[in-house]
């Protein structure tokens, strides 16, 4: 199967082909399947976790060593490369790829999500329990309302200096054009579970409006850019926990086509009921069109990631290894646990007996404890490539596992050694 741009065919960027997805084996028993997303930076073999460069930088993590760890793609964030170094300087730069030297394919997320936390101040949490509170006029303790959402856009102050701004679907699309990534998200209002059922609904049409401009304004930036090669356009999923909102949202965006242009793909986004979150995520996929991608926006805890490749998900992104990593908090095949704590002193073994990246084969834990204990600043870098291999593996073995038909196997096994600790976040 493939799909591409304009009915579903692929589409070219000059004779070289430039977007396609390619379905390589599905599950009869799920909706999980094995794939390739062909874009002009290279393919991406799905299921696959995507690490977050959220400035165009991994944090403490060279781009040579995010290739070396297994990583196929990276994403980065629009709304802050809009406002530093700005969308500008990465479109003279040659786009995000070569302004941080990655030869590789690059997701941008639109700033939808800042929609969120700038306005509520939730800033990193995305996963939530849904038998809390119900109000729309909810803010985190502590915390300044920094963006205020319309029906036209969203007004807001950025975090650096305190000036104001204004994003809409438009401008959006026009800052991730320059930025330049093989793989776009539409503008969308991202809502937390808070939220009373009326404002998730008022958010999910206000984000259905926002994504026709998105696709008439993609397509007017595509033919005024004609020599850059294609970008292509992921439509965003909403709904909140709400069984009809996500299918109706999951039905209105797969069908959608405006100025002759429909999605490449989509993404399955919003704050998710973490109880629900395969039940969710499943809603939405049995609708989806089975030809075109689906990205998990926000999830990576190693047990949810598996629930989101039998659900159908094709690609991942999440802040949470590298987070976690400064932190000294590390996964291993037994779960997660802290080497800053004391009990590693003395011990001389790798993170993690199992793993292949370069810090367990070099370091031990005792290191990594002395190195976190003395704040030194390898530290974070040492335990970040650590994290993104764990994680970027754990998919790739998801992805072998589908092929040798022994998925299920492979999950019992490995959830049966590790400690859960769910956590979403994005940036």
């Amino acid at each position: 199967m493939r799909c591409g741009w304009m009915n579903n065919h692929e589409f070219r960027f000059g004779n070289t082909l430039s977007f396609s997805f390619d379905i390589q084996h599905a599950q009869s028993d799920s909706l999980a399947r094995v794939g390739t997303i062909n874009t002009p930076h290279g393919p991406i073999q799905t299921p696959a976790f995507i690490p977050v460069g959220t400035k165009a930088t991994v944090k403490s993590v060279l781009p040579e060593a995010m290739a070396d760890l297994g990583a196929q793609a990276l994403l980065s964030n629009a709304y802050h490369l809009y406002l530093q170094p700005g969308a500008d300087i990465l479109d003279e730069a040659g786009g995000l790829g070569e302004f941080m030297n990655w030869p590789g394919p690059t997701f941008t997320d639109s700033g939808g999500f800042q929609v969120l936390s700038l306005g509520v101040g939730f800033k990193k949490v995305l996963a939530m329990d849904a038998q809390t509170f119900r109000r729309d006029d909810v803010i985190a303790g502590n915390k300044d309302r920094l963006a205020h959402v319309d029906d036209e856009g969203v007004t807001f102050k950025s975090h650096l200096d305190g000036s104001m701004h204004r994003f809409t679907p438009e401008v959006s699309m026009q800052v991730q054009h320059q930025i330049g990534a093989d793989i776009m998200f539409a503008f969308d209002e991202c809502t937390t579970l808070h939220n009373t059922r009326p404002y998730q609904e008022l958010a999910m049409d206000r984000t259905f409006a926002w994504a026709i401009r998105c696709l008439d304004e993609h397509k007017r930036l595509t033919e005024n850019r004609a020599s850059k090669p294609y970008q292509a356009l992921f439509g965003v999923i909403q709904g909140a926990q709400y069984e009809d909102l996500r299918k109706k949202a999951a039905t209105d965006l797969g069908a959608l086509e405006s100025s002759g242009q429909s999605f490449d793909g989509f993404g399955i986004g919003g704050a998710l009921d973490k109880g629900q979150l395969g039940t969710i995520v499943s809603w939405v996929n049995q609708i989806l069109p089975e030809d075109k991608p689906r990205h998990l926006l926000g999830i990576g805890a190693p047990e949810d990631l598996f629930v989101g490749v039998e659900n159908g998900c094709d690609t991942f992104d999440c802040v949470l290894a590298s987070r976690i990593a400064r932190t000294s908090a590390v996964y291993t095949m037994e779960g997660r646990f802290n080497l800053s704590n004391s009990r590693f002193k003395r011990d001389f073994t790798p993170i993690d007996d199992e793993c292949d990246c370069y810090t367990c084969t070099h370091y031990t834990r005792a290191y990594m404890h002395h190195v976190f204990r003395g704040k030194e600043i390898i530290s974070a870098t040492l335990a970040t490539i650590h994290n993104e291999r764990f994680i970027v593996r754990l998919v790739d073995q998801m992805r072998q596992a589908l092929l040798d038909g022994n998925f299920a196997d492979m999950k019992a096994d490995f959830l049966g050694q590790y400690t859960h600790r769910s956590g979403q976040a994005r940036d």
